[in-house]
């Protein structure tokens, strides 16, 4: 059903000055958040905004140019990878994200021959919801820490800076309107990077040191080369054995979160399809998009990147602007891979104080839980209902206290913990327990039938 609002269609190409400008706006909304989380685990911030660019690409192609979404880093595998990282180190992680991606290619496979209904019964918001507050809360502390630590010791100066930069990203968020409503993490990154450089908390050593290459280049093909660095990727079988650091541990850590971040893309598919007004979980098939998706958290993980999600901003972007055209999706694609690859934007990246991203993180993994608290809402579980009552409780504690199960494997201690663990549980739970139907709630995001519908705002 065609759009009367609609300014451009999905398949429509934009003239050349409006398409850079839109695949600009584009960019911007997934920045901050993109950037952030490789900031919080570690890994090259440059690296996954190439991942990024280069995933939504992939997933463009295999959706046949039918769905207008954009991928960045996901949020659920932040804990997931961190604890891959520390067993197995960053090779271990990728490796972790690689089967991550493979799980998405066999849900597409499976949805492709028996239909939606199976997916629909294993996570029904029950599950889902109480795991996206797990999420959301067991990062609590890594935000607390980075605003008000530096090396495990209390600094005033740093609290200050991430609480200023709190403070600017809700004000953005409540009071901003249009586009830069759809940005107040990036706005809070800005704005306190300038309120750190005030304090004089921010090492412009890197920045220094790029510009002075460029200038000091000595002609202008060096200059350019100076300019261009090429980001500091983690390849397989370059940097690193897959056979060496591929362990059960490593992947009862990293492919339970898939569980999650599946149901969120279905959620993602719903709104989208609202928005846009298609019904993209029929065409080109929830099973196209899931394969994309996939595929572009398995290219992430041969470049070192963190996995990828479909992400909530752009489809705010789609809605205001209602340019719905895939081209300039694409274009932001294009646009992010070229970021990665210029050295003074990356230099810049990596000068952000741990503090300025704290005070983002506060607000923004707050809001994760809230997520899967309006999960709840919309799809009206009772938790009055004694199972539902029983499921959720079970998975906020297991997942939020940080529950171990360390059992051996051919002879090796693996352990589930955290987050995965609290994700099978409830999974089981919900299967075994009786009065499945209580947990679908009287809301309609996800139906335990094959009719699907789009008709919810749940993200």
């Amino acid at each position: 059903m065609a759009d009367k609002d609609m300014v451009m269609d999905v398949n429509e190409v934009p003239k050349v000055p409006r398409w850079f400008i839109l695949s600009i706006q584009h960019l911007f909304a997934m920045f901050g958040a993109t950037i952030l989380v490789p900031f919080l685990t570690d890994l090259s911030p440059a690296v996954a905004l190439v991942s990024s660019g280069l995933g939504t690409l992939a997933y463009l192609m295999i959706t046949k140019g039918n769905v207008p979404a954009y991928l960045g880093s996901s949020f659920a595998f932040i804990a997931p990878v961190t604890a891959a990282t520390a067993a197995s180190g960053a090779a271990g992680a990728m490796m972790g994200s690689f089967l991550a991606g493979l799980v998405y290619g066999l849900l597409a496979l499976l949805i492709s021959v028996f239909g939606l209904s199976w997916l629909m019964r294993i996570l029904p918001p029950i599950v889902v919801g109480p795991v996206i507050i797990v999420i959301g809360l067991g990062l609590a502390p890594v935000a607390v820490d980075m605003a008000m630590n530096v090396d495990g010791e209390y600094s005033g100066t740093h609290l200050t800076v991430a609480l200023f930069t709190l403070a600017i990203t809700i004000l953005a968020s409540i009071f901003f309107k249009g586009f830069f409503g759809l940005i107040p993490v990036l706005i809070g990154i800005v704005f306190g990077y300038v309120f750190a450089l005030f304090l004089g908390v921010v090492d412009t050593s890197g920045i220094q040191s790029s510009w002075n290459g460029i200038v000091t280049a000595g002609s202008i093909g060096g200059a350019i080369v100076a300019f261009f660095q090429a980001p500091e990727f983690i390849v397989p079988f370059v940097h690193y054995s897959p056979a060496e650091v591929i362990s059960w541990e490593i992947a009862l850590i990293m492919v339970p979160v898939a569980i999650v971040t599946i149901a969120e893309h279905i959620g993602d598919q719903m709104v989208l399809s609202k928005v846009v007004g298609r019904n993209f979980i029929k065409k080109p098939g929830l099973h196209r998009s899931i394969l994309g998706d996939g595929v572009a958290t398995v290219i992430a993980s041969c470049l070192g990147g963190p996995p990828n999600t479909t992400y909530g901003e752009n489809i705010g972007v789609l809605a205001i602007t209602r340019v719905f055209s895939v081209f300039v999706i694409g274009g932001a694609a294009v646009l992010a891979i070229c970021f990665g690859f210029i050295g003074p934007i990356t230099a810049t990246i990596a000068s952000i104080p741990a503090a300025v991203m704290g005070g983002v993180s506060i607000l923004l993994f707050g809001i994760i839980a809230s997520n899967g608290l309006r999960m709840l809402i919309d799809n009206q579980v009772d938790l009055g209902n004694k199972r539902n009552l029983i499921v959720s409780s079970v998975i906020l504690v297991i997942g939020i206290g940080g529950v171990v199960v360390q059992v051996d494997v051919a002879g090796v201690d693996v352990q589930v913990a955290g987050m995965a663990l609290s994700a099978i549980i409830g999974v089981i739970l919900n299967l075994v327990l009786p009065g499945k139907e209580s947990g679908y709630g009287n809301g309609n995001m996800f139906q335990a039938d094959e009719s699907v519908q789009i008709n919810s705002d749940s993200q």
